[in-house]
């Protein structure tokens, strides 16, 4: 298996739409960065944001989510409070081949500021815009920029095909679109 360079993924995105929409270069000017870098792709964060509260005294549970647990916000710029966390998606839909996976890792901008961006990885065959988990560990508010850089996609392939793919599976994330909260 093999990380995969810039060249790959401008021809993956090209012939198989595997990220849409796609930037063929580093955006950088005056904004959080985002777009084709050596062997990954940075990601955007959308507008769309799920902030938790304890407003009404929810338990998270995984097994039985709340949703109470979580107020929604829409904007350029959401402020996560302290030592809290947010649920975001990515601006760009993503397909991936059946021979690739792919491991997210936040950007260092933000990881310097003690925000922790948390995904887990695209399997063989996902697809779908996807959900950002974004951790303020500071004592402070923090912002995020909406339609700005977040964290960076590495793509491996593997030298064969999967014998079973998220799309076999049916997966419960599949082709998901907006902030999606978590299933059993």
């Amino acid at each position: 298996m093999g990380l995969k360079p810039d060249h790959w993924i401008k021809k993956m995105a090209a012939e198989r739409r595997m990220i849409e929409p796609f930037a063929e270069s580093q955006v950088r000017n005056g904004v959080i960065s985002y777009g084709v870098s050596s062997y990954g792709y940075d990601i955007r964060v959308a507008d769309e944001y799920k902030i938790f509260t304890n407003v009404f005294s929810a338990v998270v549970d995984p097994k039985n989510f709340d949703p109470k647990s979580m107020v929604d916000f829409k904007g350029e710029v959401c402020v996560i409070p302290p030592n809290s966390f947010a649920l975001a998606r990515t601006v760009e839909y993503f397909r991936i081949p059946r021979s690739v996976l792919t491991i997210c890792l936040g950007k260092s901008t933000y990881a310097r500021c003690g925000i922790i961006v948390n995904v887990t990885p695209f399997e063989p065959e996902w697809e779908g815009h996807v959900t950002l988990e974004i951790s303020n560990t500071t004592p402070l508010p923090a912002r995020i920029y909406s339609d700005e850089g977040i964290a960076q996609v590495l793509f491996f392939e593997g030298d064969e095909e999967c014998e079973i793919s998220y799309a076999d599976k049916k997966g419960k994330y599949q082709a998901q679109q907006g902030v999606v909260l978590p299933r059993l």
